[in-house]
């Protein structure tokens, strides 16, 4: 009867194998930190968004910007202009279709400042392009100080955007409260978690690209008044 032989390794396929498993191994562990640092500094994010509405101060500037996205933006934005605040509002990123009347409709605290202080802004399509909008209005209007109203969870990219953008102006931040972001458990909600994740990888994107870009490289606009 003839004796059966096993295929054995070689010394160099073990060492092989002992190599595939040490980089397999280690590729999971930097993962595993990458993944765990991502979600420390996208907490430490949150944090930031939950103080901004709480941390919002009363000022007196040379001009209000509201970025479209919400109604309560475009309301804080006139009130500020009521109280006195600034002269001039200006309301970025507004529907090519919108008009002024469609807005009084929409937002009530507009009515009495439409005709005289309110500039409307057509042409922005994104942060990146309200920033740009922002700047050239400002700088049309000799502005040096200009407070800025967005949502909180959309602050900090605003602000990354319109510092880039009109570096020697002052830019103050007017914050509009996020109601499931200000729940204490509000990593419970998957929907607040998603927008909080979502809005921490586009701020991480703007700061990537304004660093590669050098800073200062934003579109050029004219800013229409309707």
């Amino acid at each position: 009867m003839e004796a059966m032989s096993g295929i054995q390794s070689s010394p160099g396929d073990s060492a092989r194998r002992s190599r595939r498993r040490l980089v397999v191994g280690l590729g999971g562990i930097a993962l595993g930190l990458s993944a765990a640092l991502f979600s420390i500094n996208m907490a430490s994010f949150a944090d930031r968004i939950r103080r901004a509405a709480a941390e919002r101060t009363p000022a007196v500037a040379d001009g209000v910007v509201a970025l479209t996205g919400g109604a309560e933006r475009i309301a804080d934005a006139a009130l500020l202009v009521s109280e006195g605040r600034a002269p001039r509002l200006l309301i970025s990123g507004v529907n090519q279709a919108t008009t002024r009347a469609e807005l009084a409709r929409e937002t009530p605290a507009l009515s009495g400042l439409l005709e005289c202080c309110v500039d409307l802004g057509y042409l922005a399509e994104n942060t990146r392009g309200n920033a740009a909008e922002t700047a050239e209005w400002s700088r049309r209007h000799g502005m040096r100080r200009v407070i800025v109203v967005t949502s909180d969870y959309h602050m900090p990219r605003a602000l990354a955007e319109m510092k880039d953008a009109a570096p020697g102006a002052e830019i103050v931040p007017w914050a509009v409260p996020t109601a499931r972001l200000q729940a204490d458990d509000w990593w419970r909600d998957a929907e607040a978690v998603r927008l909080v994740a979502v809005e921490y990888v586009k701020y991480l994107r703007t700061l990537a690209r304004q660093t590669v870009d050098g800073g200062g490289d934003h579109p050029t606009l004219l800013a229409r008044r309707g």
